[in-house]
C-alpha cells in the first residue's frame, strides 16, 4: 500500500511538472511569435509607404512627360529642327523612359516583397494559433492532474505526514540525496569544465540572492520535525506557483522527482559547487540546459508530500552541505 501510494504521488507530481513546463514553453513561443508578427507588420507598413511613394513618383513623371509633349523620334526628325538639339532631346527622352522603367520595376519588386511578407505573416499567425491551442490544452491537462493529485493526497495525507516525521524515513531521504550528489560529482569530475567568462562561484560569497522570496521557516542545522534530524538546507515558505530562480549561472545536472524532495532540480556551478531546489510544483528546465543567474528554473509547490508550499534549498561543495544564508545577501 505504501509503495502504491508513493508511486501514485510521484506519477501525479511528475505529470504536473511536465505539463507546467510545456505550458511555460508554449507561452514563451506565443510571445516570441507575437513579436515576430509585429515586426513583419511594421515591415509591411514601411513597404506600403515606399510603394505608394514610388507609384506617386511614376505618376508625376508620366504627367510631366505628357505636359512637355515629348516627341517621338520620327516626328522630331521631320520637324527640321537643329540635329544637335534633336540628339539632346532624344537622349533626354531615353533617360526619362529608363528612369520611369526603373521606378516601375522597383515598385513591382516592392509589391512582390509585400506579398511574400504577407504570406509569412499568415504563416506566423497560424503558428501562433497552434501555440495558443497547445497552451490551452496543457492548461486543461494541468487542472486535471491537480485534481488527481488532490485525490491522492486526501487519501494518503495522514500516511504521508506520519512517514515524513519518522526518523528512519528522514534519514533514508537524506541518504538518497547524498548518494545522488556523490554520483553527480563523479560524473561532473569526468567532464572538463567549459571555458568562457563565467564568474567563479567561490567569488560570489555574500552576494547571492535567495531563489525565491518568502518566509524563512526552516534554517540550516535546525531540527526537522519531531525526529530531530538536522536540516541540510533552508525552507522558504511562499505561495504555490512562484518562480524559483537560479542563484548563479550553471548547468542543470538533475531534474526529476525524488522521494522526500518531490520535483527536484540540481545545478552545477563549477568548482564542485551545487545548488539544490526541492519540493517544486514544476521543473521548467531539463538536464543539460545552461542557465544564467536569476533565470527561472521551477515554480514553488508542495511536492514530495510536504505539508507547506514553498522551496527547500541547499548549497553543497564537494558533496557537503553548508549554510546558504552565509552566502546570500539578505535585505
Amino acid at each position: 500500500m505504501r509503495r502504491e501510494a508513493r508511486d501514485a504521488l510521484r506519477d501525479s507530481e511528475r505529470a504536473i511538472s511536465d505539463a507546467n513546463r510545456k505550458l511555460a514553453r508554449a507561452t514563451a513561443d506565443r510571445q516570441r511569435l507575437r513579436v515576430q508578427a509585429a515586426h513583419i507588420a511594421e515591415q509591411r507598413r514601411a513597404l506600403e509607404r515606399l510603394a505608394a511613394e514610388r507609384q506617386s513618383g511614376v505618376e508625376r513623371m508620366l504627367a510631366a512627360r505628357h505636359a512637355a509633349g515629348a516627341p517621338d523620334p520620327l516626328r522630331v526628325a521631320l520637324s527640321g529642327d537643329d540635329p544637335g538639339s534633336l540628339g539632346r532631346t532624344l537622349q533626354y527622352v531615353g533617360y526619362v523612359s529608363q528612369a520611369a522603367a526603373a521606378l516601375i520595376g522597383s515598385y513591382r519588386e516592392a509589391i512582390a516583397e509585400l506579398a511574400e511578407l504577407a504570406g509569412e505573416a499568415a504563416k506566423r499567425e497560424a503558428e501562433l494559433r497552434s501555440a495558443e491551442q497547445a497552451s490551452r490544452a496543457e492548461r486543461e491537462r494541468i487542472l486535471k492532474e491537480r485534481a488527481s493529485r488532490r485525490q491522492v493526497l486526501e487519501r494518503l495525507a495522514g500516511q504521508i505526514r506520519k512517514n515524513r516525521r519518522e526518523l528512519g524515513v528522514l534519514r533514508a531521504d537524506e541518504s538518497r540525496l547524498a548518494r545522488l550528489v556523490a554520483r553527480l560529482a563523479r560524473i561532473i569530475e569526468s567532464v572538463p569544465e567549459p571555458g568562457g567568462a563565467r564568474v567563479a562561484f567561490s567569488g560570489l560569497r555574500g552576494s547571492l540572492r535567495l531563489p525565491v522570496r518568502g518566509e524563512l521557516t526552516g534554517r540550516f542545522g535546525a531540527p526537522r520535525g519531531a525526529a530531530g534530524i538536522e536540516a541540510k538546507g533552508v525552507f522558504i515558505r511562499t505561495p504555490e506557483g512562484r518562480p524559483v530562480r537560479a542563484v548563479a549561472g550553471g548547468q542543470v545536472v538533475y531534474a526529476d522527482w525524488m522521494r522526500g524532495f518531490g520535483n527536484l532540480l540540481i545545478l552545477d556551478h563549477g568548482e564542485s559547487y551545487l545548488s539544490i531546489y526541492a519540493n517544486n510544483e514544476a521543473l521548467l528546465k531539463q538536464v543539460g540546459e545552461t542557465v544564467v543567474a536569476g533565470e527561472p528554473l521551477a515554480t514553488t509547490g508542495s511536492s514530495g508530500g510536504n505539508e507547506e508550499t514553498g522551496l527547500y534549498f541547499e548549497l553543497r561543495h564537494l558533496g557537503r552541505a553548508f549554510d546558504p544564508l552565509r552566502w546570500v545577501k539578505l535585505k
